[in-house]
């Protein structure tokens, strides 16, 4: 039997807090909010409780930030696509920001095991003035624990509505894709961050956080593997390729360090989970 979970999260700004208001359908849910850095910034932990997707099953998560609000999501663990007998299990994330607000999501990988047949998909709609940061962190199969992924799919897709679109499939069987020196070279963990704006960046601003981002690559042992590039006035994004999730997650936190003071004047904090 599929499972069907979806939650609304709406951020807005009150008194000079941001605050959180949620409501849920089904396993997913949000932990009490936190607010670690201040009262201008809500944190929030995400948690599905079954722990994973098989086929069939969809999680509808919706998100929205008010005017001046700020919000940020992390997850207490890995997101788990299992092996499917034919249907797709489906995650599908979609926030909408209103002028001036911001929002950074920040889950931890999404698993993919082999034989699953997953859709990932991540769509975002920003006003003028509002600013998002996430990433989108992709482990195939558990190589460490003798479990390749060999079989299987993978749609990813993430949007910044009407300005960026990222569309691919995955596919285990795709020799020169998961082993080609123009795919992924081997590689089993594929990692993106990315900084969106609902207005062009000031060329200036863009050109500060591509600096940022490079001079953290540069030091790095995943440099042959990562870069940094404005694929449009409004996006920056940073990619990776590693052999295991741990040191992607961990160049895509040092370069989060490097650009929240340079693009918010804030401290490039890390939420408290991470820690654990």
């Amino acid at each position: 039997m599929s499972w069907h979970a979806s939650l609304q999260l709406d951020y807005a700004r009150e008194g000079g807090r941001s605050v959180a208001r949620f409501a849920h359908d089904g396993p997913l849910r949000i932990l009490q909010s936190l607010w670690p850095e201040g009262d201008a910034i809500c944190h929030n932990v995400l948690v599905h409780p079954p722990g994973g997707l098989v086929g069939g099953d969809t999680l509808e998560v919706r998100v929205s930030g008010a005017e001046g609000s700020h919000g940020l999501v992390t997850t207490p663990g890995a997101s788990r696509f299992y092996r499917s007998e034919g249907d797709t299990a489906l995650q599908d994330v979609r926030i909408r920001l209103e002028p001036g607000a911001r929002l950074e999501w920040l889950p931890l990988e999404a698993l993919y095991y082999s034989g699953c047949q997953a859709h990932n998909r991540m769509a975002m709609e920003l006003a003028p003035g509002a600013e998002l940061l996430g990433w989108d962190v992709a482990a195939f199969g558990l190589p460490q624990a003798g479990q390749p992924f060999v079989r299987g799919s993978v749609l990813q897709h993430i949007e910044l509505a009407g300005n960026w679109l990222e569309r691919g499939r995955i596919a285990a069987d795709d020799a020169r894709l998961m082993d080609g020196p123009l795919g992924l070279a081997g590689h089993r963990c594929l990692a993106s961050l990315f900084f969106t704006a609902g207005s062009e960046l000031p060329r200036a601003r863009r050109e500060a956080l591509l600096e940022a981002a490079r001079e953290v690559i540069a030091t790095h042992p995943l440099a042959a593997g990562a870069g940094a590039t404005s694929p449009t006035p409004q996006v920056v994004v940073v990619r990776v390729l590693a052999p295991l999730v741990e040191p992607a997650m961990g160049l895509l936190q040092a370069i989060r360090r490097a650009w929240r003071p340079l693009a918010w004047s804030t401290a490039g904090a890390d939420p408290r989970g991470w820690a654990i």
